[in-house]
């Protein structure tokens, strides 16, 4: 009796950019793993190791040269620009190192904007992205745009606004990058809270051990490759 199908698969992806007549340069190469339903997963690698080459495939952002990147059984090759655009505004949420809000929006309305495309109804906008904000702490700041707010708050907008679509995946690209120490601690205890809670798959994307260390299972990228061995258990 098999199990239920995962919620992400990769696929022998590989992803090649062209720089002119006659030169590419190969980012990915033949990367296969799966992400489950509340997964925990942490990909780690230096620098120019195809971390974020593969964030953007994984996130609909981006479609592979080979291979196949799929979610929930649907092939990322085969939507349409209209099905990619849902598929990342309800399905996936996404939070940033440079938290990318709108700094004339107040975060009350950040939070909304993913709601907005949905064409949700502005009063039930107004009260999931203020339950948003109440979950991550900041009941008291829905008012305050981004240069009223710190950066550990800025991010826990981004994380709302990353869970207000009840999305089944939350992509986190380097989400301490811009914190200090003891605000990414925080920011980590937080997601991870919120992902025990809604049982949502998280999917970290970092090159720091550490924060790679803190995830149910490890994948590490090296020169566009998943480095053989590299898939860890480790308790959190």
């Amino acid at each position: 009796m098999t199990g239920p199908a995962p919620l992400l698969v990769a696929d022998a992806v590989e992803r090649t950019y062209s720089l002119g007549k006659d030169v590419t340069v190969p980012a990915l190469r033949g990367v296969s793993f799966a992400v489950d339903r509340g997964d925990y997963v942490a990909i780690v690698g230096a620098s120019g190791s195809g971390k974020s080459t593969l964030l953007n495939l994984l996130g609909a952002l981006d479609r592979p040269t080979a291979g196949h990147v799929r979610y929930e059984g649907r092939d990322v090759r085969d939507l349409d620009d209209g099905e990619l655009a849902e598929l990342r505004n309800t399905r996936i949420g996404f939070v940033f190192q440079s938290f990318q809000l709108l700094p004339r929006m107040t975060a009350r309305d950040n939070v909304a904007l993913p709601l907005v495309y949905a064409s949700t109804a502005p009063r039930q906008r107004r009260a999931r992205a203020e339950a948003a904000l109440e979950s991550v702490g900041l009941a008291d700041r829905m008012e305050h745009r981004p240069t009223e707010l710190s950066g550990g708050q800025q991010q826990r907008v981004a994380i709302a606004r990353a869970l207000v679509t009840e999305p089944a995946l939350v992509l986190a690209d380097e989400p301490t990058g811009n914190l200090d120490t003891v605000t990414g601690e925080e920011i980590m205890r937080l997601l991870e809270r919120l992902q025990a809670e809604r049982g949502t798959a998280l999917v970290v994307i970092t090159h720091e051990r550490g924060i790679a260390a803190r995830a149910s299972r490890l994948i590490e990228l090296r020169d566009g490759r998943v480095v053989p061995d590299a898939a860890a258990r480790s308790g959190r």
